[in-house]
């Protein structure tokens, strides 16, 4: 009996030391960050929700075009749509159920259905009350929530990571200044300051409204990257690495940065995916992007009483909300799931360490079974 346990322990251990063996040699004279980056393509949930985003990024940017700046210095590239938010074509009036004007030209149901065939029209998401495209003024509020969620994520996360680091390498009064001036900006409700950044900077244009808004959206961050370099610090590639006689600054962005890449990718992705709803509330209670310029929580909020006899004007805005957040959120979660592979990546320490143990198993020696007289 204890010979047979002690072979199925011998296989077990022969079997993980085969795969880590085989795993070894696939990274063998790589970097730590091309481990990285072949880890993380290899996550097949992570790559849907990224080239899904990107491809709703392409699709936006490409149709409406790039307009940037503010209305008296305008920047403007324009996009293959045919129809700008400025332009005003004539508001159909016939063909629409229940007396509506302006109705959606997009068919997708074939011939044999509804007798029209599929069709795209002058107009697929319909006109507004001026007659206005729908489709361009949707296209142009989701670009600047691709926009804001972007910047956001950028300017949150590398402020978060900054303060976190310091935080958490140097200790001491300087932990306590930095976090006490963190736990000042959490007591200020979020949706009260992007309120009064969007009253005041909301004219300005989306870019200025978003970099304004991602200097207080770190805190979060910084907190959980201070607690990474808190446990971190203690390792003993660190005191190896100050033995050699590393600096400072070489200590914290080549050795503890890499191994807290995890936390901070989760967290600068749900970072991002909350930058969305946060842009289309202010925009909705009108603290945000004003006209003449329009964003997705604006078109709600403007025929938010249109819903009962022209829904697609409330549908559209609130569909392409609705699918930013899911594949941000959606990346998010698959990094997540991924971060304990690319941690273990980015840290040759552990990595050895998970190599090593098949190695040290001891076998158990069989102990005599004694008979009862």
């Amino acid at each position: 009996m204890f010979n047979k346990k002690n072979k199925n322990i011998d296989s077990a251990a022969s079997a993980t030391g085969g795969e880590n063996a085989i795993a070894n040699k696939e990274i063998e004279g790589l970097s730590q960050g091309q481990i990285v980056r072949r880890r993380f393509v290899r996550h097949r949930a992570a790559m849907i929700a990224l080239f899904s985003l990107l491809g709703i990024a392409l699709f936006v940017f490409s149709a409406s075009g790039i307009h940037l700046g503010s209305e008296k210095h305008p920047i403007s590239i324009p996009g293959w749509w045919h129809y700008s938010i400025t332009d005003l074509p004539e508001l159909a009036v016939t063909g629409c159920p229940d007396g509506a004007v302006g109705c959606p030209t997009l068919d997708l149901l074939p011939n044999f259905i509804d007798g029209t065939g599929m069709q795209i029209g002058d107009h697929p998401f319909g006109q507004d009350d001026i007659g206005r495209d729908y489709f361009a003024l949707v296209m142009r509020g989701a670009q600047q929530s691709i926009m804001v969620m972007v910047i956001i994520g950028l300017v949150g996360g590398m402020l978060g990571t900054i303060v976190g680091a310091i935080s958490g390498f140097f200790r001491g009064w300087v932990d306590a200044v930095l976090m006490r001036f963190t736990d000042f900006i959490i007591t200020i409700p979020f949706i009260m300051v992007g309120a009064v950044i969007g009253f005041k900077y909301g004219n300005l244009g989306v870019v200025v409204l978003a970099l304004m808004l991602g200097l207080f959206s770190w805190t979060g961050l910084s907190r959980l990257v201070r607690g990474e370099f808190l446990t971190l610090r203690t390792r003993e590639f660190v005191d190896a690495a100050r033995v050699a006689g590393a600096s400072n600054a070489r200590i914290v962005f080549k050795h503890i940065l890499p191994n807290a890449v995890g936390v901070i990718i989760v967290s600068v992705t749900l970072l991002m995916s909350g930058a969305i709803l946060t842009e289309s509330a202010l925009s909705y209670l009108g603290f945000g992007v004003v006209a003449p310029d329009v964003s997705l929580g604006l078109l709600i909020s403007q025929y938010q009483d249109s819903f009962t006899t022209r829904p697609w004007l409330f549908w559209w805005p609130g569909l392409f909300i609705l699918r930013l957040r899911c594949r941000s959120t959606s990346l998010a979660m698959a990094c997540a799931m991924r971060s304990t592979h690319v941690r273990s990546a980015a840290s040759p320490r552990r990595s050895a360490s998970r190599l090593a143990l098949p190695s040290v198993r001891l076998r158990q020696t069989p102990k005599k079974c004694v008979q009862p007289r």
